[in-house]
């Protein structure tokens, strides 16, 4: 396996200090407060947008220019990569190459080449790095995943999720997300990877056969607007991925359903950055509906991802709870997805 030969805990130092790689909303409103409420500091930030810079001193922190700076500070002990996507690459492989552990932003980069080139580099580097797939953090799904494994929903036989959002034409304007380029695709790109690896988390196992068929129908850039994935699991549970950028906020548009042969679970406003949202079991033989405890339902999916990954580093917690191989499959599965849709908009 790809991650046996990463060796962690044995430098690290509590609190452990953390330098930001891309400092826009992502690493502001999410990354910073999630590294802060689990002990950990924000000493400094690379981003070559001096208003990025001005917001990351104000929050205490160096600010530098380019990566390379950042990334000779020797009181960095950790990076996070939020960089847009065809970025992601040189950030971590310098990362690495400094012997500086990395938690890097899904996907894992804008093409499935850059992934495996990127991937071979950590490897031979030896220095642990985690995608950073928050859904699997989520209390919601944390207790989802504990529901299916005490089989209160029975076999599972299917899996639905809806991930969308409006993003409109004022949105795209020089947004890197609005280029294919930059992006790497739209939002099959930008939302799948979040569905393909909660499949795998809620599971136990991933999706290894997929379809898609994507669309430009809405919004005018040139990346796609909404796309359909189908796929099955190993064992033969089905599922389904809705991802849009064209589905207005106001709509139900962030759903995640698990049908099993018992019983199915229904959650609702789960998906996303934030905590909080609903989840539902509904008896399969009655159909009565009852809410399914969520334990520390409040805390946020970032905050548990740096816990997580703070603890893995160190030797503790879940040893799979950071994986490069299962996040190059999940590369490898948008890859293939957006070659069912080419080929067949070819015909």
């Amino acid at each position: 396996m790809l991650d046996t030969v990463f060796t962690t805990g044995s430098r690290l130092v509590d609190p452990i200090n953390w330098g930001v790689i891309g400092f826009g909303w992502v690493a502001r409103d999410y990354v910073v407060p999630g590294l802060l409420a689990t002990g950990g500091r924000f000493v400094s930030a690379a981003d070559p947008v001096c208003s990025s810079r001005r917001e990351a001193v104000s929050l205490g922190a160096r600010a530098y220019a380019d990566h390379a700076a950042l990334l000779a500070d020797p009181a960095v002990q950790a990076v996070y990569v939020a960089t847009p996507n065809h970025l992601h690459r040189a950030a971590v492989e310098a990362a690495v190459n400094a012997g500086k552990p990395v938690l890097c932003e899904k996907p894992m980069a804008a093409t499935l080449a850059e992934a495996e080139a990127m991937a071979a580099v950590v490897m031979q580097a030896g220095v642990p790095y985690g995608t950073a797939f928050d859904q699997r953090h989520h209390p919601a799904h944390a207790a989802i995943r504990s529901a299916i494994a005490q089989d209160v929903v029975g076999m599972v036989t299917a899996i639905r999720i809806v991930y969308a959002c409006w993003l409109g034409a004022d949105w795209a304007t020089d947004n890197w997300r609005a280029d294919p380029a930059r992006a790497g695709g739209g939002a099959l790109m930008d939302l799948a990877p979040h569905g393909l690896d909660l499949i795998e988390f809620l599971l136990g196992e991933g999706v290894n056969e997929i379809a898609a068929l994507i669309q430009h129908r809405v919004q005018p850039y040139a990346v796609d607007d909404g796309a359909m994935v189908i796929g099955r699991t190993a064992s033969g549970v089905l599922v389904q991925l809705h991802v849009a950028y064209n589905c207005q906020e106001a709509l139900p548009r962030r759903r995640l359903e698990v049908v099993g042969t018992k019983a199915q679970i229904v959650a609702e406003r789960t998906m996303g950055q934030t905590p909080g949202g609903q989840v539902w079991l509904v008896d399969g033989r009655l159909g009565l509906r009852r809410p399914l405890p969520v334990p520390n339902a409040m805390e946020s999916p970032f905050s548990r991802q740096i816990a997580a990954f703070t603890s893995w580093l160190k030797g503790e917690g879940d040893p799979d709870a950071f994986s490069l191989e299962r996040d190059l499959n999940t590369m490898r599965l948008l890859a293939r997805a957006y070659a069912v849709t080419e080929a067949l908009e070819c015909r």
